[in-house]
């Protein structure tokens, strides 16, 4: 059996926020598997591949993580944190897509490596434009070294 390949995986927990988000990839074009989750235990989980996610194969490792740092059971700076930390996913991409604009969110993202920090932008049209972006530069345009 061949498992789909996770392209991307969004770590978010408030429903309109993943349905805009999935909306605006799919409008601009985005074909690419994207696995939702919906706190950070289950980000970890899945990334891991531990608890309902040992099944998946530790290689099948998303190719971007969209995060939000305000998620429950466990945040989105200790997602980051133990993500580029392990030595199997300290190069996969991870976008922290957030409302916080907090000096010390920013400054603390930055140096647990995260590749980019984007605060959402309230408005619908802005936020469907930042996600397509995101889309298009962290898929097409970025050159990834190999997993």
């Amino acid at each position: 059996m061949t498992q789909t390949t996770i392209e991307i995986l969004l770590v978010e927990d408030n429903p309109s926020d993943v349905e805009l988000t999935l909306h605006s990839l799919r409008s601009s074009k985005v074909t690419n598997h994207i696995e939702v989750v919906r706190d950070g235990a289950e980000a970890l989980d899945f990334i891991f591949c531990t608890g309902p996610y040992t099944h998946r194969d530790f290689q099948n490792s998303p190719k971007l993580i969209l995060l939000d740092l305000k998620l429950p059971k466990v945040d989105g700076i200790e997602v980051l944190k133990r993500v580029k930390a392990d030595s199997h996913t300290c190069r996969i991409p991870v976008v922290v897509l957030t409302s916080s604009r907090e000096d010390c969110d920013i400054i603390e993202s930055y140096q647990l490596g995260v590749n980019s920090y984007i605060v959402k932008p309230v408005d619908f049209e802005q936020l469907a434009e930042a996600v397509r972006q995101l889309g298009f530069y962290w898929l097409l345009l970025n050159q990834s070294p190999l997993q």
